[in-house]
């Protein structure tokens, strides 16, 4: 065993990923530049990870001299990875962030076509959470609330006729009232 201190870091988290039920990437993001640097060891990475990780009952695994927290539902697989020093705590809260928080815009329908349609706004959350391997936040309320899209954001040509009716009648009713 080292008797070596090491200094603690802001730099918490080596990656995220999200991965389907066959072990195949929808969203993942490295960000220790020193470990899984290419296109190529990242997915003989995830690939052993989901190999060791979709038929266990645990939430933690050990792999590459990494400590990688997981969370499973329907037909995605969520990891957090860390280095292998790392509190297994804080990876879990940040897995507990992350899936909380895609729940939540995904409006509790977490699977696979619901995260593909709103791909968009979970890179967001993902964004929100970590930024370069720092956890920057933690609460996915307020996660879901900082990347949810209004609809008075959303041009009026992408919008449906059920959204251009209830923006009209918001905007009568407020115009009566006053």
């Amino acid at each position: 065993m080292d008797n070596q201190v090491l200094e603690p870091s802001l730099y918490v988290i080596k990656g995220i990923a999200i991965l389907d039920n066959d072990g195949k990437r929808i969203l993942a993001k490295y960000y220790d530049p020193n470990t899984l640097s290419t296109a190529k060891e990242q997915k003989v990475f995830e690939k052993n990870l989901f190999n060791k990780t979709h038929r266990a009952n645990t939430e933690i695994i050990m792999l590459e001299n990494m400590t990688c927290v997981y969370k499973s539902n329907v037909d995605l697989y969520f990891y957090v990875m860390g280095s292998n020093h790392e509190n297994e705590l804080i990876l879990v809260s940040v897995l507990n962030c992350l899936y909380d928080s895609i729940s939540q815009i995904l409006r509790k329908n977490v699977e696979k076509r619901s995260l593909m349609e709103n791909l968009d706004v979970v890179m967001l959350a993902l964004d929100e959470i970590c930024d370069s391997g720092i956890i920057l936040e933690s609460d996915p309320t307020a996660i879901s609330y900082r990347v949810a899209l209004r609809n008075d954001d959303i041009p009026i040509g992408e919008q449906t006729v059920a959204q251009v009716l209830q923006s009209a009648k918001e905007q009568l009713k407020w115009s009566l009232l006053k």
